[in-house]
């Protein structure tokens, strides 16, 4: 075919009005070293010549390499925003701790008091339990849909029944799947319950003194109540007593005993107890918060409240617990309640 383009006189005109390029293009033409292109070169045939009707060839392929740079841009564009995505779940905390990449709380509320309670509420219930000395009060969180609830062990301990009130104001009969008085840790399951929202767990180890956190729990059986605060300490050595009815019976006008340091706080601890390393929290926590979550600024729970200290008064000479909280609860670290999910789940009660 390159035989048909050095016939003497078939591109006169276009030889004589190409356009000179690059300072002495048109020179080396003359001397015949390549044949002038033609103003408008024809392409080469890629087959046969399309059946009357048919648009040329050419056009066809110049719509060819636009659809493919757009396919190309939109390709991009998907793995593009999904390696950002990516990082930012895993470095992106929001003010919070959490080293999980899980960021439940919406990107529009990220970060944000109440994005985290919208997001997390649904997922933190109200725990009653019945024992032979009265009943008690706390709160829990739920780790399953079906209804499988961590708590703290003292909230339901000697319970002969617990009945769980979830955000939606639904109740349900409860069971005791396992326990473990040591790290002050149950673990119930709802009757006949479906399709509830779980909870995700974080990541404990990653908190620092100075991070945002929300808490959420039922503190006098308000159902539902969110403070937030920072956490103020790490590494606690909180002792706790493990017996029954050490909840809000025991203690109506403050929070629930506990030892820190040697010294007892909110009334004695008694014979029976445990101590375990938590988190501390200037979020506000009162005597019906026990078994709730805390929570980070980007939705997942890094701790389970386990107790308060309620400063005392004197009046009259006699010693009497306030009601109020002065910025001083401790949280079980959620990685502690991880690693002992298994045992819980397994039946396991100590």
């Amino acid at each position: 075919m390159t035989e048909t383009f050095r016939h003497s006189g078939e591109y006169p005109q276009q030889q004589s009005s190409a356009p000179v390029h690059h300072g002495g293009t048109q020179g080396a033409y003359a001397q015949g070293a390549y044949p002038p292109p033609p103003v408008f070169a024809p392409e080469a045939p890629q087959g046969p010549p399309p059946p009357p009707g048919h648009a040329p060839a050419r056009r066809r392929r110049a719509k060819g390499p636009v659809a493919l740079l757009a396919a190309v841009a939109i390709a991009a564009a998907a793995v593009g925003g999904g390696t950002a995505y990516a990082v930012q779940s895993l470095t992106d905390r929001g003010g919070g701790s959490s080293a999980t990449s899980t960021d439940v709380v919406p990107t529009s509320k990220k970060g944000t008091v109440s994005g985290v309670a919208e997001a997390v509420s649904p997922s933190i219930v109200e725990v009653s339990a019945t024992t032979a000395e009265g009943k008690s009060t706390g709160s829990g969180v739920i780790t399953r849909s079906d209804g499988e609830i961590v708590t703290n062990n003292h909230v339901i301990a000697g319970a002969t029944s617990i009945k769980v009130r979830t955000n939606d104001g639904k109740t349900y009969d409860a069971e005791v799947v396992g326990t473990d008085s040591k790290k002050d840790l149950a673990l119930i399951q709802l009757k006949g319950a479906s399709g509830l929202k779980p909870a995700t767990l974080g990541n404990s180890d990653n908190v620092k003194v100075g991070d945002e956190v929300v808490a959420i729990g039922s503190p006098e059986g308000l159902t539902g109540t969110v403070t937030s605060g920072i956490v103020s300490a790490l590494d606690r050595d909180v002792t706790v007593p493990t017996g029954e009815g050490q909840e809000q019976p025991q203690n109506p006008q403050g929070g629930w005993p506990f030892e820190f340091d040697g010294r007892q706080f909110n009334g004695d601890t008694g014979a029976s107890k445990t101590t375990y390393k938590a988190l501390q929290t200037d979020a506000s926590l009162n005597p019906g918060n026990s078994g709730g979550a805390l929570i980070d600024m980007n939705g997942n729970i890094i701790g389970i409240n386990s107790a308060m200290y309620a400063p005392s008064s004197s009046q009259g000479g006699a010693e009497s617990a306030s009601s109020g909280s002065i910025g001083l609860g401790f949280a079980i670290p959620i990685d502690t309640v991880k690693d002992d999910l298994g045992k819980l789940r397994s039946g396991s009660k100590t």
